[in-house]
């Protein structure tokens, strides 16, 4: 359990990659891992993998090229993964949204606050039952 926090609040620029960006900014300033807890802002591109299909079809994997706010962003960023997914809206209101895969670009401005726990470092093990690095908390 996570009974206390650092706030980091960053703002990123027209052009620059968010998932690098946080992960260069996380390595750098929180060595205990950090988890969003707000961003808003909009984007140019976005390459989002969506989920996979109840029939085992493989997720899909799609580099949108568009203007779009972000409604939300939530996850975790930590020395050993990252892991993020997004909900975006276009022009007329539609969403979209998935598993942050790179390539999410800023158009004119992301504002972040982001929660570093202080009692427990983020980190991510090979899970036997998913197949995937999976979040773990370690106590310090």
């Amino acid at each position: 359990m996570i009974s206390n926090i650092k706030a980091h609040m960053l703002r990123l620029t027209p052009g620059e990659e968010v998932k690098s960006s946080l992960e260069n900014y996380v390595n750098n300033n929180a060595p205990n891992g950090c988890y969003v807890l707000s961003c808003c802002g909009s984007v140019t591109k976005a390459t989002l993998r969506f989920a996979a299909n109840e029939d085992s079809t493989p997720s899909k994997i799609e580099t949108l090229n568009k203007h779009y706010e972000v409604l939300a962003l939530n996850g975790t960023v930590s020395a050993r993964g990252t892991h993020l997914h997004i909900c975006l809206s276009d022009n007329n209101g539609g969403t979209i949204g998935g598993h942050v895969m790179g390539d999410l670009v800023v158009f004119t401005t992301m504002e972040l606050m982001l929660g570093e726990p202080t009692d427990v470092v983020l980190s991510r093990e090979d899970d036997a039952a998913t197949g995937y690095d999976e979040l773990t908390l370690k106590k310090k």
